[in-house]
């Protein structure tokens, strides 16, 4: 899109006032005619748009995808009246698109923003999460890129309760983000009333400045103070990064709604906006644009390389989560290939890929929240991260999974010491959840190999695969069961025993599958025999390899997995097969469906059911032999 022949750009703060009043008549405007949205927490936040965009951002419109843009991100995402009017005001989105797209179906200008719109990098709403994606698309620039582009987020004085958003502040400070500016609308106001520190500056900025950051407390509706704060944070002499403190108006400019409870998420009736317009002093149709970033610097995110994955031979004893560490070192080849951990790299092997590598490593510590967000953020700039921890861990951050998705964010997740398999920890650390969990988010790819050569191989087409990709890894050693030369597309599994006088099929996947092989050798001496199953790939599933075994057996499957019965490998067996039209099916499902506690691997999965000999007598009741 050509720049509007009538585009105003370095607008002097007077202009930039008249542009925050069309912010405002604009949020108005959209909401009312939707009938829904937030303008009032728009309005409040209405002078620091103006300003930011008419003088300091650094980007340019007809080219979003410029390398050397400035990152603008609504953690507030609520305040999507305000994004898409300044949207409009920048010449990029048109009045009609406004006035008739907003919030409605088959629009791009949705409720909360999403990267539908090729400006908005990441998908926000869910508060809490927009600074935490902010850190992770400023580490990209500072340490891997090395771009002198800046992040500007946007967050509400609410989401500052929420502890994602100190994980961030405490990750900024710790690598001296010094290109990360946050602005923070303190409109005092919240959902439901007053906010748990309303307009207590003071309170916030003493946190704010414990977290490391440098902290410019102003009047947020001043624009000779707005103007002068965001000069200063953009200084990057400081290895520091900046937060914009802006005490503001809910409602600011109406004198009906301003700073007024109860208007939270409301859209001003016809009349009422009416009259808003009238004493934001009527409609305006400026078009405005800031600074461009000086010229469009080249990308570092280069996927070409000559990668030499691990070989492991057959029959010795590798564990999987050994296997990733040693495929994510291979794989560091590849310079668009960047890593991040939640402190247990020494257990998830991503160590192998930090001695390596260690300028494309980044180090989450205990902050889950923040670990994905980082991994989003690396996604932003075109990288494919990486990001592992114990499996069950990444529960603590599944909002921050789902928003990826949402996101449209191409994220890799390793969860490792799942299930009851690890042994005497107990069951805070065994993820019997993760898998249900994972299938659920929109668009992923979960991964369970059972092997070393089937771990390093998933994780080498993880680094090819958009959207969010899930490898479940084992804590123990089992043995290699396939040769270099095998393949594993996600969406297969493997067929490692079969015959055609197979009587029952044994599914299993991770350490289950190893209890399938034993238990269809004990079959075997007692004249049954058994098809195996790898099923490696959870979702998406092979149908043709299921179906297959339901027409050989007469359906009799057994499914054995170190999960919780909902929404594992069971659900995904049956959930492919009734869609495939496969119905006629006698299926034992075994799985950990007792609370487990301390105790050896080998204990544990005899407990819960699912080690080889449970596995066996299974096969037994359906084929009607007794053991």
């Amino acid at each position: 899109m050509a720049v509007p022949t009538a585009a105003k750009t370095d607008i002097d703060l007077a202009e930039a006032g008249e542009l925050a009043q069309q912010l405002r008549v604009d949020s108005i405007r959209s909401s009312t005619s939707a009938g829904s949205g937030h303008p009032t927490s728009s309005m409040s936040a209405a002078d620091l748009l103006a300003v930011l965009v008419g003088r300091h951002l650094r980007y340019d419109w007809d080219d979003p995808a410029n390398p050397g843009n400035d990152h603008l991100i609504f953690s507030k995402g609520h305040a999507s009246p305000l994004l898409y009017s300044v949207f409009k005001a920048v010449g990029v989105v048109s009045d009609e698109e406004l006035m008739t797209g907003y919030r409605r179906f088959g629009s791009r200008l949705e409720g909360h923003p999403t990267p539908e719109l090729p400006w908005v990098d990441v998908a926000t709403g869910s508060l809490g999460q927009g600074l935490p994606d902010g850190v992770g698309v400023a580490l990209a620039g500072k340490y891997v890129d090395e771009i002198p582009f800046r992040v500007w987020v946007l967050c509400g004085d609410s989401e500052m309760a929420e502890g994602s958003i100190w994980e961030a502040l405490d990750k900024a400070s710790h690598y001296k983000l010094n290109n990360l500016i946050v602005m923070v609308d303190v409109n005092r106001l919240g959902q439901r009333g007053p906010t748990e520190l309303s307009w207590d500056t003071e309170t916030y900025s003493r946190r704010l400045s414990a977290f490391g950051a440098r902290v410019f407390s102003i009047d947020g509706h001043d624009l000779s103070a707005i103007d002068r704060a965001m000069r200063e944070a953009a200084d990057v002499s400081r290895d520091q990064p900046a937060v914009i403190l802006a005490r503001t108006r809910k409602g600011r400019g109406f004198s009906e709604v301003e700073d007024k409870e109860d208007w939270h998420g409301k859209p001003l009736p016809p009349e009422m906006a009416e009259r808003a317009i009238i004493e934001l002093g009527g409609e305006r149709n400026l078009i405005v644009r800031g600074p461009k970033p000086a010229g469009r610097p080249a990308v570092r995110a280069d996927g070409a390389a000559d990668v030499q994955l691990p070989v492991y031979k057959v029959g010795d004893k590798v564990a999987t989560r050994k296997a990733y560490g040693d495929a994510l070192a291979a794989l560091g080849a590849r310079r668009d290939v960047v890593a991040m951990d939640g402190e247990v790299s020494n257990s998830t092997f991503a160590d192998e890929f930090a001695h390596k590598y260690p300028e494309r490593y980044f180090e989450m510590y205990i902050a889950e929240q923040q670990l994905i967000a980082a991994a989003v953020g690396f996604s932003v700039r075109g990288y494919r991260p990486f990001a592992s921890t114990f499996a069950a861990f990444l529960t603590r951050a599944y909002d921050f999974i789902r928003m990826a998705s949402i996101s449209q964010a191409n994220i890799r997740l390793s969860g490792s010491h799942a299930g009851v398999e690890i042994g005497a920890d107990g069951p805070s650390q065994m993820a019997l959840e993760d898998l249900a969990m994972m299938r659920a988010v929109h668009g992923s790819a979960v991964l369970y190999p059972s092997d070393a050569t089937s771990a390093t191989a998933l994780v080498a087409a993880m680094a090819d695969r958009d959207g969010v990709s899930y490898l479940r890894t084992t804590r123990g050693s089992y043995p290699v069961l396939y040769a270099a030369s095998e393949s594993f597309p996600v969406g297969g599994a493997k067929v490692l025993r079969s015959s055609d006088a197979d009587q029952v099929a044994l599914i299993g996947a991770g350490v289950t599958l190893h209890e399938c092989l034993a238990a269809a050798d004990t079959l075997r001496s007692e004249g049954i025999s058994a098809r195996v199953i790898d099923l490696y790939s959870v979702k998406p599933v092979d149908v043709d390899v299921l179906s297959a075994a339901v027409a050989a057996t007469g359906g009799r499957l057994v499914v054995a997995e170190d999960h919780h019965p909902e929404g594992g490998i069971g659900s995904a067996v049956v959930d492919a097969l009734t869609e495939a039209g496969r119905v006629e099916l006698s299926l034992e499902h075994l799985a950990v469906r007792e609370m487990p506690g301390s105790g050896t691997p080998a204990e544990l999965l005899n407990a819960a059911g699912i080690n080889a000999s449970h596995i066996a007598e299974a096969a037994r009741r359906l084929v009607g032999k007794s053991g």
